[in-house]
């Protein structure tokens, strides 16, 4: 077992304890992937949720800044405005990579036996909330670290349906192992994503077959690569546009 593996272990165990998974999983205001996160890239407290000017930052050592961020990165737009210019800022981003599924009932208390969902999570998972903030991932201060993770995902058989299923609430995620951490200092880092399998020119749909995701994502994501210059519109087939991978120079 390598040394971040084994510290995120340990991490993980210290914040869980046996009593708070038994007794409080999902109580907290600050839900539980967050805050082992948290102590996994910064175990000193005292550089925990720190003042920053007129925000508040997950981590600050005094040199830089570290963000937890599941969801929602338009919401960072204002303080990566305020951050940036005075220090380096790194957003962890979880993606729930491989997910076993347990369902809680309120009345009883009963848990579900963990069932494996056969959908894994991606790295293009990430492409929306990168979109977001695709005006500040030039910066170099900035950089993005996609943390693909294998978790337990607690829901409340509170939904509709015979099994109380459909629509049912998210409650609190565990994240039990890191499966593999990568790193974006630079916009031309994501033509890592870029399929190999890919032939030029390329539709959406080609596209998405290759890289193993639904079209509308495949979407997004062309439209990430345009922006940056990495790819660009060609010409048409019919009425389906073609597009080709642009070979930036130094």
């Amino acid at each position: 077992m390598d040394i971040q593996k084994q510290r995120f272990l340990e991490v993980k165990e210290r914040v869980l304890g046996e009593e708070r998974l038994r007794t409080s999983i999902g109580t907290l205001s600050e839900k539980t992937t967050h805050i082992i996160l948290k102590n996994y890239y910064e175990p000193d407290v005292d550089k925990q949720e720190i003042s920053v000017g007129n925000y508040v930052a997950d981590i600050f050592t005094g040199q830089e800044i570290i963000e937890i961020q599941s969801a929602g990165f338009g919401k960072m737009r204002d303080k990566l405005e305020a951050f940036l210019p005075e220090y380096p800022v790194t957003i962890v981003h979880p993606i729930p990579y491989i997910k076993r599924l347990i369902w809680i009932d309120q009345e009883t208390g009963d848990l579900s036996t963990p069932h494996r969902s056969p959908k894994k999570g991606s790295v293009y998972d990430a492409f929306l909330e990168l979109y977001r903030i695709r005006d500040y991932l030039e910066d170099r201060h900035l950089t993005v670290k996609l943390l693909l993770l294998e978790l337990e995902e607690y829901k409340l058989l509170n939904g509709y349906g015979k099994n109380r299923k459909i629509r049912a609430s998210k409650y609190d995620r565990i994240p039990l192992d890191i499966k593999e951490e990568i790193v974006i200092e630079r916009p031309e880092d994501l033509m890592q994503f870029v399929p190999l399998e890919l032939e030029e020119p390329f539709t959406v749909m080609q596209f998405a077959k290759a890289a193993h995701i639904n079209e509308r994502m495949a979407r997004l994501v062309i439209k990430l690569y345009c922006y940056y210059g990495m790819m660009e519109h060609t010409g048409k087939d019919g009425r389906t546009y073609l597009y080709e991978i642009i070979e930036k120079k130094n």
